[in-house]
């Protein structure tokens, strides 16, 4: 697996066959016989499923949720650090004795905040990306204006 390369998105997934899943069910039993020996049977039952046309809807469903609720996280955090940069930058003009502390925290705080508002662009990009990935998998054509 070390050597594999896994991606969390669709569309980075080559058109090749798709895995089958393989299922195995096991049962043990311990016991002892009639002349007191121990004994243990192993009954195994395994099958093969290929994935299906629902499998991969419900995986694009999973994905769009997924990547929307990523890049509502990157927004709230955003807006949480912009808020503490802001109270940082208060806290500088009310306490002139610790206003170097509380610059540096602004800044800090503000770097933050645009970091996150990058990753909820991002999660945004990569939201649009799966949309359509979703349309051209159904059938649905793009019309380019430009």
């Amino acid at each position: 697996m070390a050597e594999e390369k896994h991606h969390h998105h669709f569309h980075h997934h080559k058109e090749e066959e798709k895995p089958v899943e393989a299922v195995t069910y096991s049962e043990t039993a311990y016991g002892t016989d009639n002349a007191g020996q121990y004994y243990e049977s192993t009954d195994t039952v395994g099958y093969a499923a290929q994935k299906t046309n629902v499998d991969d809807y419900e995986n694009y469903e999973k994905e769009k949720k997924h990547v929307k609720h990523k890049e509502h996280l990157g927004e709230m955090g955003a807006a949480a650090a912009g808020a503490f940069a802001l109270y940082e930058k208060h806290e500088s003009k009310k306490d002139p004795e610790h206003k170097s502390k509380h610059k540096i925290e602004e800044e800090i705080a503000a770097a933050v905040a645009v970091g996150s508002g990058g990753y909820a662009f991002h999660e945004h990009h990569e939201k649009k990306e799966v949309k359509e990935e979703e349309e051209r998998v159904e059938g649905k054509k793009h019309h380019h204006l430009f």
